[in-house]
């Protein structure tokens, strides 16, 4: 199991994680040897099992903190004071940029989930619909208080947004034209826009 490091060890555990996800995206988790990532960090094995008790406690890793850090920006969100249709709205911006500007990490996991242990598979299915659930609750709420229309199931909204948004790891070019929050604004807005109520 991946332990969470120390801020005195925070060194150590980034320069694996970065070279695992350079090397993962190169040439793929599976051609990639526990040899030829600490290698690539300048560490011993020793050091790496300290921090990662396999390399899929690395593959774990690299999409958990991208994950953990959604699911704190998301808390502030839904905890804000502001309207619901604004917070859902800032919520939506947030996860498409951080997921835009974490893209290497999310594809490589996307592609390589298949490679962790059942139990690891479960846990992270577990911890992204703890977040979709929080995500829902906005526009759950936002039903209730009659801010948005109740014709539409919530659940479903929220599987559309994040079937998009997971989408992005197959289409999105960083040479686009488009800005990570330029594709942000626009999902939000399409997402606010099918919970509006009809005139």
């Amino acid at each position: 199991m991946a332990r969470r490091p120390t801020s005195a060890a925070s060194g150590v555990d980034e320069r694996l994680l970065a070279e695992a996800t350079r090397l993962f995206a190169k040439q793929g988790f599976d051609r990639t040897s526990v040899q030829e990532i600490v290698e690539a960090a300048g560490v011993t094995k020793g050091a790496m099992y300290h921090y990662f008790g396999s390399k899929d406690d690395l593959l774990h890793e690299i999409y958990g903190r991208v994950l953990r850090e959604q699911t704190d920006r998301l808390e502030k969100f839904a905890a804000s004071e502001a309207p619901v249709a604004e917070r859902l709205k800032d919520a939506a911006v947030d996860v498409v940029v951080t997921t835009i500007e974490n893209l290497d990490d999310v594809r490589i996991f996307y592609q390589s989930m298949q490679y962790l242990s059942p139990a690891k598979q479960r846990a992270v299915r577990a911890e992204r619909r703890r977040y979709h659930e929080r995500f829902r609750g906005m526009v759950e709420e936002g039903q209730r208080d009659g801010a948005f229309r109740l014709d539409v199931p919530a659940d479903l909204v929220v599987d559309y947004f994040f079937g998009a948004v997971h989408h992005l790891g197959i289409w999105y070019r960083r040479t686009g034209q488009l800005s990570a929050n330029d594709i942000a604004t626009h999902y939000a807005h399409l997402l606010v826009a099918s919970l509006q109520k009809e005139n």
